[in-house]
């Protein structure tokens, strides 16, 4: 059982409201940001993960529950950082050059940080270049690229590309996802891993940032 059930149950129901109030009570209790994340906010987007791959929960439901695991996150977040908290990992993560479409990346920055990652979001048409600035200035070991037009998808093999010339690319993994992306797509432009939803991408970052260098 999750140390604060009710943050638990409106995060999984996405009840954003109830999320804010059960995080704010959480607090005033005396209970550690940290803790609050780790004990309840990720176990609740777990769960979240879990319906989805069992086809209980679609999209609509994922993105109600990242919303309210957000907005539970935005009284947190600046408590993490005061006390020197370190995080599951730090992610960079966009919709590439030329792909305005961010409804499933915004999605999978929702989880990441619901997992408990501190989470870059560089949003919409973004230059291979502002993925190479994002790492260099937050050492991101992880970066998540998303694109759901076709035409746009060689702007992942040129972002990767963009991190090998700075000389960034060991640093870091590189994963890659939309709906137009397959695995087969990953190994071709030399990405690290593929995710093919919001819930298999935040496994994988996990899997990833646990053998990152």
């Amino acid at each position: 059982m999750p140390d604060q059930p009710r943050l638990y149950d409106a995060i999984v129901d996405g009840d954003a409201a109830g999320a804010v109030d059960a995080t704010r009570e959480a607090l005033s209790n005396g209970m550690e940001p940290l803790a609050i994340v780790q004990r309840s906010m990720v176990p609740a987007m777990d769960e979240v993960g879990r319906r989805f791959e069992a086809e209980d929960y679609f999209v609509p439901e994922l993105l109600l529950a990242a919303r309210a695991m957000k907005a539970a996150m935005e009284l947190v977040r600046p408590l993490l950082v005061a006390s020197g908290a370190e995080p599951a990992g730090r992610v960079v993560i966009g919709t590439v050059k030329g792909d305005i479409h961010d409804i499933g990346k915004n999605l999978v920055a929702a989880m990441l940080e619901g997992a408990g990652f501190s989470v870059v979001d560089l949003g919409a048409d973004v230059p291979a270049q502002a993925f190479v600035e994002a790492v260099r200035t937050s050492g991101a070991g992880l970066v998540c690229l998303s694109a759901l037009l076709t035409v746009t998808m060689p702007s992942m093999k040129a972002t990767i590309q963009a991190l090998e010339a700075a000389g960034l690319r060991d640093c870091v993994k590189v994963l890659v996802g939309g709906a137009p992306v397959s695995g087969q797509y990953a190994d071709e432009v030399g990405a690290d891993g593929y995710g093919e939803n919001a819930s298999a991408a935040v496994a994988l970052a996990r899997r990833m940032t646990a053998t990152a260098p």
